[in-house]
């Protein structure tokens, strides 16, 4: 399946990002969408708002990529030197353009408190040799150049006038301009294999993946991803291949795909929960609210979601959920009997149809010869159903904070 692939890198151009002041989401965003239509990304890079390192970096680029694309650098401020520095580089200067102008006064009389000045009319100067165009949503005009077949467009930094752009613009020109393939990615998600341990599992059968396909391994929280991606010319075969790979992968390894798509897993929880017209209540210790938080993070949880008692200490453990004080004494904060407890009281007090419960050691102190640090009890129950389980993560807490919440998920996706 031979194709063309059509490679473009990101620039972005801001001391703010160098420094820390903000992140980077521009690029991520153009990446993702980029990726839709089949083009295929070979590198971001930040620069500094100066015009030696715009140049050395386009440069760089050209030598690598079909496509170019600026964010960043102009506006109508002294520090905003792009629209200049690629004057210069093409060899041209900056004429002023009454198209651009036309709509900065539009967009000013649709804002109150705008007034037309100096900086901003020299928003209307742009390179003689570029094709303008207009930014819909904002002052700085959007500059496309060509060279050799290849093409550099400069855009704002601002988030939304750059997705407009991108959205309404840029992203069909460049279609119109190349050819481009067909990328398709499917994911897997597998729990129960370090990375390593499934890498050596699924070795023969990566191995033997056909040229226009390759796999990318994503851990996440004691989840890893398998992130296959195909490129082709057409889509129902390149489909009909990557699933055929797919089929064979379940069959290696069964029942440890626990989702055959990208989707965080307290979506995937949730929406068993909705279908199957369950509501969920959660008693956390070492989690502290995490799974909680990581249910209410999703739009619509009402649906699904009872609520959640964080019950820290052994006083509210046995005061509000029940728990045997005989127990707590006996076995300890962190046993099964207390766990599995946990779960039913807050399930029972709740008045949910299932429950989840945690109780363990997060670190980085605690531990003891028994039951070192990173030693988590996780139950879940239903009406009649109980599982419970014992898990060891390991020595860092923020990491047991998340992997004892992803296998809390997983293990109410048992009883579901």
């Amino acid at each position: 399946m031979e194709t063309n692939r059509v490679k473009v890198e990101i620039i972005t151009i801001g001391d703010e990002i160098l420094i820390g002041q903000i992140v980077d989401t521009n690029s991520a965003w153009m990446a993702t969408e980029l990726n839709k239509s089949g083009f295929e990304l070979v590198q971001i890079t930040s620069i500094h708002d100066e015009a030696v390192h715009i140049v050395d970096s386009l440069n760089l680029a050209l030598k690598r990529a079909d496509v170019v694309l600026f964010t960043g650098g102009i506006g109508p401020t002294n520090d905003d030197i792009t629209k200049q520095t690629l004057a210069d580089y093409f060899g041209t200067r900056l004429i002023f353009n009454e198209n651009v102008l036309e709509n900065i006064n539009r967009l000013f009389s649709t804002r109150p408190g705008f007034v037309m000045n100096d900086l901003t009319r020299a928003q209307a100067m742009v390179p003689e040799n570029c094709t303008v165009i207009q930014n819909e949503v904002g002052t700085a005009p959007v500059t496309w150049f060509e060279k050799d077949g290849k093409v550099i467009v400069s855009m704002p930094g601002v988030p939304y006038e750059m997705k407009h752009a991108m959205s309404t613009e840029i992203i069909q020109r460049l279609q119109l301009k190349f050819s481009t393939p067909v990328i398709l990615h499917k994911t897997v998600q597998v729990f129960g294999y370090p990375e390593s341990t499934l890498a050596l599992k699924i070795a023969d059968w990566e191995n033997e993946l056909p040229d226009f396909m390759r796999l990318a391994y994503l851990p996440n929280s004691g989840i890893v991803k398998l992130r296959l991606s195909g490129v082709a010319d057409d889509s129902l075969t390149l489909e009909f291949s990557m699933n055929q790979q797919l089929d064979k992968l379940s069959q290696l390894l069964g029942s440890a795909i626990v989702a055959k798509e990208d989707i965080p897993m307290e979506q995937l929880i949730g929406n068993l929960l909705i279908a199957s017209g369950k509501m969920v209540a959660t008693a956390e210790s070492c989690t502290g609210g995490n799974i909680a938080h990581s249910f209410t993070s999703i739009a619509g949880s009402s649906q699904f979601f009872k609520g959640s008692l964080v019950a820290y200490s052994n006083e509210l453990k046995i005061n509000l959920l029940q728990v045997s004080s005989d127990d707590l004494e006996k076995q300890g904060a962190v046993s099964q009997a207390v766990v599995e407890q946990m779960a039913q009281g807050v399930r029972k007090l709740l008045k949910s149809d299932v429950s989840i419960a945690t109780s363990g050691i997060a670190g980085p102190s605690g531990g003891t010869t028994e039951k070192p640090v990173g030693t988590v009890w996780i139950a879940v129950c239903s009406e009649d159903t109980m599982i419970s389980r014992e898990f060891h993560f390991g020595s860092l807490r923020d990491q047991n904070i998340l992997r004892a919440t992803q296998a809390s998920l997983l293990l109410l996706k048992e009883i579901l």
